[in-house]
């Protein structure tokens, strides 16, 4: 194909030949971020199922579990803007590459914990190797896709959150419940031996497969690689690149950077206790704990697909974010309202499970629609680094309220005052850094 049979697009611009090249780009990508991002996510989140079996061998009250579980994000926001700004320097191949790598050890050595010390140290230690994982990706895919491309392209990578509790809940019942004892470890050891290795091998995937740049692409013709700079570039026109230091005075970064920490308490109480509020609600196998809590993960990928495919074409992004959440908030009322009705709590977990995931993809057309360059770097890994320190609150709190009052119920009317919290500070999100020309 030559340069001259593409036509000149404009950013974000639809017809058959460019729909081609990024469809051409998407199948390159997106497969192999989707699988980094689940075994990601299952590093992150097994913790939640080790509780079922870790809790009571090791001795730990709900409060030290809940430390322990938040302190990841410890160390996740201290080295967060650092790891991203040296991926936007040295490329994302092989920073992605050793993060994954690092993490990958370090989660199949949480089976080696014995003591509340043990564990919050492997916890820090943890994040500190993660850090920059998430970030670097929405960073990456700023590369690759406009503005008006984004989204679809940002839900697909995303989709591995539920994704990975669709198969994580399943697969973690069963090796809790069938590999107990085998070489004499206990069920919730070889949990994370086995969700620690996978990340490892596909970190030597990653190194070898992934491009750093359009430029590298050597998949795409000449034609191709020129057709995506130049929608690249006409968006790159439109942003700002102050100084990082620039970034850290943004108040746009600060209020999105508050939304997010409202958005992520609300995911990260639903993947760290969902499988305890289950198991509250009267189901008792651990099999059958993993199978239920499939349920809410499965619709949450479909409606953070099509509120991305809706926020898409409408280029809007403050109000779309604002109603997944309110409808998150919702749902988790709705579980709380269940007292003990495994139909009804299960109802009130899936909508907030598909609340809460909508407005992710939605939420990041956000911030990558003002910042480019080295701002774009140190501004995404700002925002997720303050907003996954939820990761440490969310878990922590509900675990002090639970050992306190004996029930999820009061964490849980936290996280849904916070979802709504944050769907009233998004729609004070400047206009301009939400609705990116086509």
């Amino acid at each position: 194909m030559s340069t001259s049979t593409i036509a000149q697009p404009c950013e974000g611009r639809f017809d058959s030949t460019s729909d081609a090249v990024y469809r051409k780009v998407g199948w390159r990508l997106i497969p192999l971020l989707f699988l980094c991002y689940i075994v990601a996510y299952l590093d992150r989140v097994n913790v939640g199922f080790a509780k079922l079996q870790m809790q009571g061998d090791l001795r730990f009250s709900d409060a030290v579990y809940g430390l322990g579980a938040g302190i990841f994000f410890i160390g996740y926001f201290l080295f967060e803007v650092p790891s991203n700004v040296v991926l936007h320097r040295v490329g994302a191949r092989r920073w992605i590459a050793r993060i994954m790598i690092t993490w990958g050890l370090l989660s199949a050595g949480t089976m080696f914990v014995g003591s509340p010390l043990s564990f919050y140290v492997i916890r820090f230690l943890l994040g500190a190797a993660e850090a920059g994982f998430f970030p670097g990706i929405i960073l990456y895919l700023t590369y690759w896709y406009p503005a008006a491309r984004r989204g679809k392209a940002t839900s697909l990578f995303l989709a591995a959150i539920p994704f990975a509790g669709i198969l994580g809940g399943p697969f973690s019942g069963w090796i809790l419940q069938g590999m107990g004892g085998v070489n004499g470890w206990a069920g919730w050891q070889w949990l994370f031996l086995l969700q620690g290795l996978p990340t490892v091998a596909l970190g030597l995937i990653v190194w070898r497969y992934l491009d750093d740049r359009v430029k590298d692409a050597r998949w795409l013709t000449p034609a191709e690689r020129e057709l995506i700079a130049r929608d690249i570039a006409a968006e790159a026109a439109g942003k700002s690149e102050p100084r990082i230091a620039g970034v850290l005075g943004n108040g746009r970064v600060w209020l999105l950077a508050l939304v997010y920490f409202a958005y992520t308490s609300g995911l990260y109480g639903i993947s760290f206790w969902l499988p305890s509020i289950i198991k509250a609600a009267g189901v008792k196998g651990a099999l059958d704990i993993g199978l239920l809590s499939a349920i809410p993960w499965t619709f949450g990928v479909i409606a953070m697909y099509f509120m991305a495919r809706s926020a898409d074409r409408h280029l809007e992004y403050r109000w779309h974010s604002a109603t997944g959440a309110v409808v998150g908030a919702i749902g988790l009322m709705l579980s709380v309202a269940s007292h003990g009705d495994v139909t009804l709590a299960m109802a009130g977990l899936t909508l907030a499970t598909m609340g809460i995931m909508s407005t992710f993809p939605v939420f990041w057309g956000m911030p990558t629609a003002f910042l480019g360059g080295a701002a774009a770097a140190a501004g995404i890994a700002l925002i997720n680094s303050f907003g996954n320190l939820s990761g440490f609150s969310a878990p922590y709190l509900i675990g002090l309220i639970k050992d306190a009052t004996q029930s999820t119920d009061a964490g849980l009317h936290m996280l849904a005052a916070l979802l709504v919290i944050g769907a009233v500070l998004v729609l004070f999100v400047g206009r301009g850094a939400t609705s990116p020309k086509r």
